[in-house]
């Protein structure tokens, strides 16, 4: 049995707070709302103490089965090259997959998570700063008409500065995460000291003996508790970042003990005061530690918000290079740090999405109705991959690989299903967000392939093209043609245009062709290919990782590393603009046509997106009938 090749880093202290301040973020502040909600469900009559034991079993071990085994111990084995997240374990199943079928339901796996994670996204900040703020409330009743006031003031001021980028901000996270956990570590302690018996929860068979009790209640108290492993997702998206062993001995030696401790402390607290049920996790601090606690937390949650937000860039920088989304601008906000991007787009659409989701639900109790399936969704899509993953690449034995994911599979369809139940109050957010997305993605990616499919039809081969050129009469002028093509054997529709109204062509030329790897990176000395088609006519090829963004000039110009001199101010770049419309017969319903349409025309333009110098673009239309 053979294991994937692990994404492993040295291990140094400045790693470990790192991880605690980006990985951890968002799970550590789940104790702010999970075990109340949860308990919600049962205190119409009063919460007894089987029942708060019961339910504190269930929390303890689904961060055990879920983020301990499920994620720790075997999915951050899954890397792509050093890399984690939905799409590079998309990416490494698709490539074990035989059949053209069976790589189509593997993207359609990986896409249908990738929506869910945008959906999360927006969530994310919206029931985290407010569940901060909220701390206010037990502060002083006369605090309740600040908090929306507050909360949207912090979360529009958080998402105002994203253009700086995170470095800045970074060299704090992870010592206010440290202290965060510290903090929420030591408050459930102190109230565990006082209340030991709340310890016989470690026991699974409460979490049984609650479930067998109340059936029905309780599987839809799974949507609540499911609460307290969001963000375990993360553990695996950020693994290109930090590698896995930081992120492995973070969680084991100091995340958990420090959650479980927490959820432990809140449980005691409401066996000896069921009152605390209005907000345990505040009413664990002493009176005069309350405002400093709920300013901690505040910027625990800014955290947590930052680090989904990042993500979300992340994503949508993956989903641009793989295919699945248009053209968006990438702004690189670290001279050092490639990952560190912000994308203007996607900031504004999350930003919008929160400021809704903050004025309609106003509460986090409300918010957590409408959290937790695009969680659960994503969960569900992970298992699915890792399986496929662990059997083709891994070697393992089906029955092994069974073995393993099936039962985390049937506990991730358990937590969807019953966070499914919370549709009517609220859940339809996420899941609307997740099909409009999962919509978009499916409709660019298929419009693409038939747009590609249309050029290769109405094409010439680049051979037929080359053999009769030295026949033709065709004008040769002073400079360099660069033509950008996604069809490296096809001439471009822009040369051809060229031809019919200039009856020139440059002295030098380049066909330029983009390919976008399933991998992370490209190693720099596998980027370029190069290829001599006649004199003075040359056909390059550059690779990129879907974690990367390209740059032609600056390739075009390390070819003189090569022997091929290229001068930058002798240089043209030659675009083809597609225009799309319907054929006498159409291959996409109409909608679809109308929506890919659309995305053709709101996408950044070649020009941007491939950082060419704008002065010395040429742009030739083309009508393209799909």
């Amino acid at each position: 049995m053979s294991h994937p090749p692990a994404a492993d880093r040295p291990i140094t202290a400045a790693a470990l707070l790192a991880v605690l301040g980006v990985v951890y973020g968002d799970i550590g502040t789940s104790p702010l709302y999970a075990m109340r909600a949860a308990l919600l469900h049962f205190s119409a009559d009063g919460v007894e103490r089987w029942e708060i034991l019961g339910l504190l079993s269930l929390i303890f071990w689904s961060l055990v089965l879920t983020v301990t085994v499920k994620y720790v111990t075997f999915v951050l084995r899954a890397d792509n090259r050093g890399e984690g997240g939905i799409l590079a374990l998309m990416a490494l199943a698709q490539r074990n997959v035989r059949s053209a079928r069976g790589r189509w339901v593997v993207a359609l796996v990986g896409i249908a998570g990738a929506s869910l994670f945008f959906g999360d996204g927006i969530i994310t900040p919206a029931i985290s700063v407010l569940s901060a703020v909220e701390g206010l409330k037990v502060i002083s009743p006369h605090f309740e008409e600040a908090v929306i006031p507050i909360a949207l003031g912090i979360l529009l001021a958080l998402f105002l500065v994203q253009w700086k980028g995170t470095e800045s901000m970074g060299r704090v996270f992870g010592p206010i995460c440290a202290l965060w956990f510290a903090t929420i570590g030591l408050l459930g302690l102190i109230e565990v000291v006082r209340e030991p018996g709340v310890l016989v929860a470690l026991s699974p068979h409460h979490a049984i003996a609650f479930c067998a009790h109340y059936r029905l209640a309780a599987f839809i108290a799974f949507g609540s508790v499911v609460l307290a492993v969001t963000g375990a997702e993360a553990l695996y998206a950020d693994m290109g970042h930090f590698g896995r062993r930081p992120i492995q001995l973070a969680w084991v030696s100091f995340v958990l003990p420090a959650l479980a401790l927490n959820y432990f402390g809140q449980g005691a607290l409401l066996l000896a005061d069921p009152a605390a049920l209005e907000n345990p996790f505040f009413f664990l601090a002493p009176e005069w530690f309350r405002l400093p606690l709920v300013v901690l937390a505040t910027a625990a949650t800014i955290i947590a918000s930052q680090a989904m937000i990042s993500g979300a860039f992340s994503i949508a920088r993956q989903c641009v290079q793989l295919g699945f989304l248009p053209r968006l601008q990438v702004v690189h906000t670290s001279e050092t740090e490639q990952g560190q991007i912000y994308m203007p787009q996607v900031n504004m659409m999350l930003l919008i999405g929160v400021v809704i989701l903050v004025l309609e639900f106003k509460n986090s109790d409300s918010l957590a109705g409408a959290y937790g399936l695009a969680v659960t969704g994503t969960f569900l899509c992970t298992s699915v991959l890792a399986l496929v993953v662990f059997h083709r690449q891994f070697g393992w034995s089906l029955p092994l690989a069974l073995g393993v994911f099936v039962p985390l599979l049937l506990l991730d369809i358990a937590y969807f299903a019953s966070t499914a139940l919370k549709i009517p109050e609220g859940g339809y957010v996420p899941l609307l967000l997740g099909i409009l997305t999962f919509m978009l993605m499916l409709t660019w990616k298929q419009g693409r392939e038939l747009l590609f499919a249309r050029f290769r039809q109405d094409s010439l081969p680049l051979k037929s093209f080359l053999a009769r050129l030295p026949q033709s009469r065709t004008t040769r002028v002073p400079g360099i043609a660069v033509f950008m093509t996604g069809q490296a054997d096809f001439v471009p529709g822009a040369l051809l245009h060229n031809l019919k109204h200039n009856k020139v062509l440059h002295q030098r030329v380049m066909f330029v062709t983009v390919v976008n790897e399933d991998i992370p990176r490209v190693a720099r000395e596998q980027r370029r290919e190069v290829t001599e088609l006649a004199p003075d006519i040359h056909r390059i090829i550059l690779r990129y990782g879907f974690q990367e963004s390209p740059h032609i000039p600056r390739e075009l110009e390390s070819l003189r590393d090569l022997g091929i001199p290229f001068e930058p101010m002798q240089a043209s770049y030659f675009l083809g603009r597609e225009t799309v419309v319907a054929a006498a017969v159409p291959k996409m319903s109409r909608w679809r046509q109308w929506v890919f349409t659309l995305l053709s025309r709101n996408s950044l333009s070649a020009t941007e997106f491939f950082r060419i110098p704008s002065d010395r673009v040429v742009e030739l239309g083309v009508r393209v009938a799909i």
